[in-house]
């Protein structure tokens, strides 16, 4: 273990390995992810819910709603309302898209292997913290 004086006080200070420093995966994560270690990982950035310009679009339309409640609050509470719902119907069919693409993959490979239903537990926690990442 290395130890260095601390600058503003003159004590040696233990350094702390970096490998100790980080935390180690739970045994349960390790299963998912150690498999395919150098293979590129889809799921390492996260990537976004919406388009840009969806997403774009339901940020203008939200500056609108806010907008117009100073002229007519009722009016621009139902229009968040609608534009709320809008997202979230935008949403499900996203998860509705991702859902048809994996089963499609599954179809085509042998859907019952533990490798592919350990890729398909990683798309879905994929989704799943995107969703977390709101």
């Amino acid at each position: 273990m290395n130890t260095e004086p601390d600058e503003r006080s003159g004590v040696a200070v233990a350094e702390i390995p970096s490998a100790q420093t980080e935390a180690s995966p739970s045994p349960r994560e390790a299963i998912i992810e150690d498999r395919g270690a150098g293979e590129h990982r889809e799921d390492d950035q996260l990537a976004p819910l919406f388009s840009a310009d969806v997403a774009s679009d339901f940020r203008s339309r939200w500056d609108a709603v806010q907008i117009g409640f100073v002229d007519d609050p009722r009016q621009a509470v139902r229009k968040a309302d609608e534009l709320v719902a809008q997202v979230m119907k935008n949403l499900e069919e996203t998860f509705s898209s991702e859902r048809a693409k994996f089963e499609d993959r599954a179809d085509k490979a042998d859907s019952g292997s533990t490798e592919n239903l350990r890729v398909a537990l990683r798309h879905y926690r994929s989704f799943f913290q995107r969703l977390l990442s709101l």
